[in-house]
């Protein structure tokens, strides 16, 4: 006779003439009952009081989460999984414990039955606890005071169903496996599946991870004025799909996450100052001393207005002047403290400048012109190097206009006119 080895797994409960092993699994328990009685009771009271430990624990829990200290902490995630936890889990979790040890000489079908439900049990529970930890963390992160009232707070039911779609599967795909069905297939065809949902729906996935990027990792918060790309401005909501900030001209954007995260985000509320920068033109004739003293002068003016001052000093020749940079901070980050700092020391500064006598330059060019007779005409009063005296002397007149009683300005007259 051969024997065929096969290494199928089967059921442990067949589903065939299931009239048939119900009745002998009924017989089998009221045996089992009549004969082990005693046992039956102790293993009741033990698992009662497991059950009543379970009760305590779930209650214990409860107070944790109504503290209104407590409520705001990580331990208030765990502890509403807990809250989360079933009467028919804690009964089936004792009967499973107490029959472990076979304390009860519990037969192998009713051993097999508590097996089964177990299993069924445990991992609708686990699905349960897993899906309330994962949207309690979630939760967490968007009930904090800067994300409250947002679109994605909003929008948790959507992720509630994702979550719990997703957990719920694997719970199935656990269960069945543990049960001794070949789940090769079904894990293959979901993720077949759940690869063509992704390609189909990618962009929105994207944004959506995006949007759960910007809760956990936190680049920015509803309310925070940012730069991002070439544009800024304040941030009004964080959606699902979408972000949407103020501009400071008054606009409204709306951005898709993916795309706001992919570029560089500079959050201007999180500065601790804003730097103010100033440049000044200084003439080119302004002695060295004036520029050497320039820097210390500054100092004064900005310290003395309450700013932070960094430094100052030369920086490069311009076209037509000596230029100084000027940089302090402002005493915040608010912008329109910052714009004040500017205006009132930039006033200071040019009245500093104006008491010392110092000009500040501006864009100048001189245009110099030829004589008739190729000498260079100059377009300011020259200085004529003479004393007084000779200066007040006439002018004389050439030989050949001695006699007619003309001036130069009537001879070019008459000249002209003999011309013509």
């Amino acid at each position: 006779m051969t024997v065929k080895n096969s290494t199928s797994i089967l059921p442990p409960i067949r589903v065939q003439d299931f009239d048939e092993q119900l009745r002998s699994l009924i017989g089998t328990t009221y045996r089992w009952a009549a004969t082990h009685w005693l046992q039956l009771i102790i293993a009741v009271g033990m698992a009662s009081l497991l059950v009543f430990a379970m009760h305590l624990v779930r209650r214990i829990a409860r107070k944790y989460c109504a503290h209104p200290k407590q409520s705001r902490r990580w331990g208030a995630i765990v502890a509403r999984a807990v809250l989360a936890t079933g009467n028919t889990f804690m009964v089936v979790a004792a009967v499973k414990l107490v029959s472990a040890g076979n304390f009860a000489g519990t037969p192998q079908e009713v051993r097999a039955t508590i097996n089964l439900v177990w299993i069924l049990t445990a991992g609708y529970q686990g699905a349960i606890w897993a899906r309330e930890i994962i949207i309690g963390g979630i939760e967490y992160r968007t009930a904090d005071e800067h994300y409250s009232g947002e679109a994605i707070g909003s929008a948790m039911g959507i992720i509630r169903i994702l979550v719990g779609f997703a957990v719920f599967a694997i719970a199935a795909i656990v269960v069945l496996d543990n049960l001794g069905v070949n789940v090769t297939g079904l894990i293959a065809g979901l993720g077949v599946g759940g690869i063509a949902i992704g390609l189909a729906a990618q962009g929105i996935f994207a944004d959506l991870f995006a949007a759960l990027a910007i809760i956990f990792d936190r680049p920015f918060r509803r309310g925070d004025a940012i730069s991002y790309d070439k544009s800024s401005g304040t941030v009004e909501a964080i959606g699902l799909k979408s972000t949407r900030i103020r501009g400071v001209t008054g606009e409204e954007r709306i951005v898709a996450n993916k795309q706001l995260l992919e570029k560089e985000i500079i959050n201007n509320t999180q500065r601790e100052y804003r730097r103010v920068v100033f440049t000044l033109g200084l003439v080119q004739w302004t002695p060295i001393e004036t520029l050497e003293a320039l820097p210390t002068m500054i100092k004064a003016v900005v310290e003395e207005k309450g700013m932070k001052f960094v430094r100052a000093g030369f920086t490069t020749f311009g076209a037509s002047s000596y230029d100084f940079d000027v940089e302090f901070d402002s005493p915040s980050a608010a912008f329109q403290e910052f714009y004040d700092a500017r205006h009132m020391v930039a006033l200071a500064i040019i009245r500093c400048l104006n008491d010392a006598g110092i000009s500040l330059a501006y864009p100048t060019q001189t245009s110099f012109t030829a004589a008739p007779d190729g000498e260079m005409v100059l377009p300011y009063a020259a200085t004529d190097p003479r004393p007084a005296a000779e200066k007040a002397e006439p002018t004389p007149v050439p030989a050949h206009r001695q006699g007619t009683g003309a001036t130069p300005s009537d001879s070019a007259v008459d000249g002209d006119s003999g011309h013509s």
